[in-house]
């Protein structure tokens, strides 16, 4: 039985439905483990919040390549723009671009300002939309 159950969900107690249904209610609604333990409990299936942690641990990263790729449609107009944030004490640069509409289409850290950064950033851009190029690009007038 186990054999023939996709990678993912290989070895684990729970059917792969009630798994999916669990990570994707902790996804999309503000929900916690522990609410997500009480939903389970009230539907007769007693599952821990450490263990519905587990799943959404291992099974978010997964999901979030796979959907992303599909869900995300950006218009070629984008905007790309730096800041300079402090995080868990240090500080660095954070460059994002995205469209016209406001959806965000990729960001990443880096210590530098520099050229470097920035042609990453496009290439991460460029790779997440599937190769598809803006028509237009607006850019804050940085060299970089």
């Amino acid at each position: 039985m186990s054999q023939h159950r996709p990678v993912l969900f290989r070895g684990r107690h729970f059917e792969d439905v009630i798994i999916l249904r669990c990570v994707r209610w902790y996804l999309r609604y503000s929900l916690s483990y522990r609410d997500l333990e009480e939903r389970m409990a009230e539907r007769g299936l007693p599952v821990d919040h450490v263990t519905i942690w587990r799943w959404v641990q291992r099974s978010a990263p997964l999901l979030n390549q796979r959907l992303g790729r599909e869900l995300r449609h950006p218009n070629r107009s984008w905007r790309v723009d730096e800041t300079y944030v402090k995080v868990a004490g240090n500080w660095t640069y954070l460059y994002r671009a995205v469209d016209s509409v406001g959806d965000t289409i990729d960001f990443m850290r880096s210590p530098q300002r520099d050229r470097t950064a920035a042609k990453l950033l496009l290439r991460l851009a460029w790779s997440g939309t599937g190769g598809i190029r803006p028509r237009v690009m607006n850019v804050d007038g940085h060299p970089a």
